[in-house]
């Protein structure tokens, strides 16, 4: 007993230690050794011993849906297991050893009688459960922002896919189109039209060009648009062929009866083809327009929403703004199961002082949450106002709702409703502690058909 003792005093960790609780120690431990890749305490599993690192290191990993990550290490003098005031129920990553170690193991049922013998140690061991909630802590949210990366990257690459894609499409076609133009000014030329007929031309272009189809026509609508036309290309000896083409255009059957006013045969079909690719080549490059635009505005969502541009601290922010990126950055999702998301927000709304990258982390989980809850076609109202001096945001979806027992548990680390592999349960908890940061709350009220998750946050 003595040497075990003198090994214990000679820990640069526990040399402060008085003599007198060190024999206590050793009195009512038990060594135990260790080999590498043995596992000291399972994850999940209730952890019962305290234990000393007398040589050798030990490790946890924890995964919170990114795969296993090593988050903490004891070595040699170093304090790990159950500790004394310690809440923690059960282990959230499995303890294993990394080199031969012995540990001294001390049970729990010791802890009562070892808070009044060992006082000091005790202390100590305090001090290690605070350094360890903070080192949790703080991996933890690294985790969930990772996940949280994740998601926003998938959806993201899944909104960029349509415009990137309707850009390289409306291009190709525009250089084909710009190759018809090209050919049906020549033969618009050689046509031998007088100026005044060619002004004519021009100026049905141009009435065309100075307009786009309005709204998106059902099918119906454009098959009808096109037998329209067909019939007044068939009615002037011209072939219908080229009905389809025209329909696409803004031209009107007004238009058209202008351009047979000044006309006829080879030179009005000559009019009508330049017209029509002109028109077309137009509509590419404002449907180019539209893609590059959308994918401007998501890159631009993107950046509000992660504060790329700025890493300051907390400022003052318009919780309306991330509460619109987030919801734009999670339109793919919400895409994906047909439902809606509604975001009405007050435009008078106080500015609360906050770090924007970390409440966006907080409106991402609620938001994203509701979307896996809700069933497909469901509905989720996102809302903000101003309330008795106090900015409340809350998340409202249709889903089937959390049963009553488990409505107390899901702010706690690691629980989860979801299937293994697609949550972390550590959203909330994270989300709840930032608000809380910012002088906030979550408050979540939940029955079938309607859950509610409200966040109140105090103004500057």
């Amino acid at each position: 007993m003595t040497s075990l003792v003198d090994r214990l005093a000679s820990l640069s960790n526990l040399s402060e230690i008085p003599r007198v609780e060190l024999e206590w120690l050793v009195e009512h431990g038990e060594l135990e050794v260790h080999e590498p890749g043995a596992v000291v305490a399972p994850e999940g599993k209730p952890v019962e011993v305290l234990w000393l690192v007398l040589s050798g290191r030990t490790a946890v990993s924890v995964d919170r849906g990114a795969g296993p990550r090593r988050v903490m290490e004891w070595r040699a003098g170093e304090v790990s297991g159950m500790l004394p005031y310690s809440r923690m129920a059960a282990t959230p990553g499995d303890n294993y050893v990394e080199e031969t170690s012995e540990l001294l193991t001390i049970h729990q049922r010791h802890f009562p009688e070892m808070v009044h013998r060992c006082p000091e140690f005790t202390a100590y061991t305090v001090h290690l459960m605070l350094d360890r909630a903070r080192s949790f802590n703080t991996s933890a949210l690294q985790d969930e922002k990772m996940i949280a990366l994740g998601r926003l990257a998938a959806g993201l690459a899944h909104e960029l896919n349509n415009p990137a894609s309707a850009t390289v499409r409306s291009a190709k076609q525009l250089i084909e189109g710009l190759a018809e133009v090209d050919a049906t000014w020549r033969a618009l030329g050689t046509a031998g039209l007088s100026d005044e007929q060619l002004d004519v031309i021009r100026q049905v272009r141009g009435s065309c060009l100075a307009r786009r189809v309005e709204g998106v026509m059902s099918p119906l609508e454009q098959v009808e648009r096109e037998d329209r036309i067909a019939e007044w290309l068939e009615r002037h000896g011209l072939e219908p062929g080229q009905a389809a083409s025209l329909a696409d255009t803004a031209i009107t059957v007004e238009g058209l009866d202008v351009l047979a006013g000044v006309t006829e045969g080879g030179a009005l079909d000559v009019a009508l083809r330049w017209i029509a690719a002109g028109c077309s080549a137009q509509s590419l490059a404002l449907d180019i327009e539209d893609a590059a635009t959308r994918i401007h505005e998501l890159v631009a969502a993107v950046k509000r929403f992660t504060y790329m541009d700025n890493l300051a601290g907390p400022e003052p922010l318009d919780v309306a703004v991330g509460l619109r990126d987030t919801v734009r950055v999670l339109a793919a999702k919400a895409k994906s199961r047909a439902s809606t998301v509604d975001l009405q927000t007050d435009p008078h709304l106080p500015r609360v002082h906050a770090t924007g990258s970390e409440l966006n982390q907080v409106w991402l989980n609620l938001i994203d949450n509701a979307l896996d809850a809700v069933p497909e076609g469901g509905r989720i109202e996102v809302n903000a106002r101003l309330e008795l001096g106090q900015v409340v945001v809350r998340v409202i979806d249709d889903g089937p709702g959390i049963p009553a027992d488990l409505v107390p548990k899901i702010f706690e680390p690691f629980f989860t409703t979801k299937a293994p592999g697609q949550g972390t349960g550590l959203g909330l908890d994270i989300a709840q502690r930032l608000v809380r940061r910012y002088r906030g709350d979550i408050v979540v009220e939940s029955r079938p058909g309607r859950t509610e998750f409200r966040v109140i946050l105090a103004t500057e």
